[in-house]
């Protein structure tokens, strides 16, 4: 069901409790007919009593007196109903902006500080590959100059080349997670 048919649905369902909630109050306050004859004693002594006439739509018999208090009660309740819809939607409003304040003020900061962390693990990770591959050139730094072997070159260069490509990681990754950290 999308928004519209339900916000009919509810409506309309809304409308009709509060003319029952109205129909409901005019019958506990409405006195007795039956008993207010009797307990009178007659019409002697009392002024001109209100005639009940047929209602709008219904043919039901409505007092006067009472018909007066119908509007008054139906604009209380259309008020009230009206109020409890602001109400409503100026706390969802708050949600909406706690919400929003939740994520600025927990959310953020958690995020920014687990990329931090991610940033120095990976720091770690890629100096620990550049600290075996500096253990390897350290090994083959003896037969740079002695040309026995063209394998021994090519390992020292291997190694050379993985001490610049693990240790820029590192050293980036830490540069990285610093300027995360300062940053707001």
């Amino acid at each position: 069901m999308d928004r519209v048919r339900l916000g009919r649905a509810l409506g309309f369902g809304a409308r009709q409790a509060v003319k029952t909630l109205v129909t409901a109050v005019d019958a506990a306050t409405a006195e007795n007919p039956s008993s207010k004859n009797a307990n009178r004693g007659g019409d002697a002594g009392r002024g001109p009593q209100p005639v009940a006439a047929p209602g709008p739509a219904t043919g039901e018999v409505v007092d006067p007196a009472s018909s007066a208090a119908t509007p008054t009660l139906a604009a209380k309740a259309a008020h009230k109903a009206a109020q409890t819809v602001i109400q409503t939607r100026e706390m969802r409003k708050g949600l909406k902006r706690g919400r929003r304040r939740f994520g600025e003020a927990a959310w953020e900061p958690f995020a920014r500080l687990s990329g931090v962390l991610w940033l120095e693990f990976a720091g770690v990770f890629f100096g620990i590959f550049a600290l075996f591959a500096a253990g390897g050139v350290w090994k083959l730094r003896g037969q740079w100059h002695s040309a026995a072997t063209s394998d021994a070159h090519r390992q020292l260069l291997g190694a050379l080349a993985m001490l610049a490509v693990f240790g820029y990681f590192s050293v980036s990754s830490f540069v990285r997670a610093r300027r995360r950290e300062r940053r707001k």
